[in-house]
């Protein structure tokens, strides 16, 4: 048994074919399939259930597949200790942004990380929360950033910082002339909102009934923060932005701005990653840029922190 078979056995777990696994792991089809094939004899024992389509696990082959995604983790966890040990920090770092933090916080640290740590190749991937959670539970990818508490048991969170959030409010809007605006005076009838699947929309939505007024009859969603801030000037509704997305308005849109009063709702954005994961010293790396960056920008202290998580009414 050699951790390179285990390895072909969870890359035809996880896609459930021999030929789409084989390209995954750059070798041939035979070669997977012998390999798997001489593991199966080995054990004496059938993993898959080549008569299903697509491919299915056997009974005993789920348990095989448990066991050997701990060895495989557990063999890659030497490579991290010497690399540790070593003080080297490099090697490739796959990062998962949500839409709605990705245009505001890469730019803010992109370059200084990248210059600082030029061994590291980060590859970064735009993922809605769904799909952080499940790459990295996959494996597929090594840390996320998007908004928490998530409430998974599988994913540590280490907060990155508190984003208020601010009403853009155009003139024709009951609340125009307010100098700063109250968690009550929402009302989501007239709240232009993000499309399902953006985890910002959720908050607002939980925002909303947990303190203001909602019958959940929303007029428009859109896909991003400039399309709503469009219709907003359109006279469409309102909307509300997080704060890092506000630095860039110029002047002319600033006055549509309304803070809102203490204690400020906020989202939390966390830096995400599996309970097992290894390269713990390239998440410090990354989380120390970001924390040296955005300290000197969010200075927000009384906040109320606005779950992602959608609640069910009443909760």
């Amino acid at each position: 048994m050699t951790i390179t078979q285990l390895k072909y056995v969870l890359a035809v777990a996880e896609y459930k074919n021999f030929t789409t696994a084989s390209e995954h792991c750059f070798v041939t089809q035979p070669t997977l399939s012998m390999q798997i094939q001489k593991l199966e004899d080995e054990l004496d024992t059938k993993i898959f259930n080549r008569n299903k389509k697509p491919i299915q696990l056997t009974e005993i082959g789920s348990k095989i597949v448990e066991q050997a995604k701990i060895i495989v983790d557990e063999s890659n966890r030497i490579n991290d200790i010497v690399e540790q040990q070593k003080g080297f920090i490099g090697g490739d770092f796959k990062l998962g942004i949500i839409p709605t933090v990705m245009p505001t916080l890469l730019p803010l640290f992109l370059k200084t990380f990248i210059k600082k740590y030029p061994k590291v190749n980060l590859k970064i991937e735009e993922l809605t929360t769904e799909e952080c959670i499940k790459k990295l539970t996959d494996g597929h990818i090594d840390v996320a950033i998007a908004a928490t508490p998530l409430e998974n048991d599988l994913i540590k969170e280490r907060v990155l910082y508190y984003e208020p959030f601010v009403g853009f409010v155009p003139k024709e809007h009951r609340l125009f002339e307010n100098k700063s605006l109250n968690i009550d005076d929402l009302n989501i009838d007239d709240i232009l909102l993000l499309e399902d699947g953006h985890c910002f929309k959720e908050s607002v939505i939980n925002l909303c009934r947990t303190f203001g007024r909602t019958n959940q009859h929303f007029q428009l969603h859109s896909g991003s923060f400039d399309t709503l801030i469009k219709l907003s000037k359109e006279g469409l509704g309102m909307t509300l932005l997080p704060y890092l997305q506000t630095l860039d308005l110029n002047d002319k849109d600033r006055i549509y701005l309304r803070q809102f009063k203490e204690p400020v709702p906020a989202r939390e954005v966390s830096i995400l990653y599996h309970k097992s994961q290894l390269k713990i010293h390239l998440i410090e790396t990354l989380k120390n840029t970001i924390d040296g960056i955005v300290r000197g920008i969010i200075a927000f202290n009384d906040v109320k922190i606005i779950s992602p998580i959608l609640q069910k009414k009443g909760a």
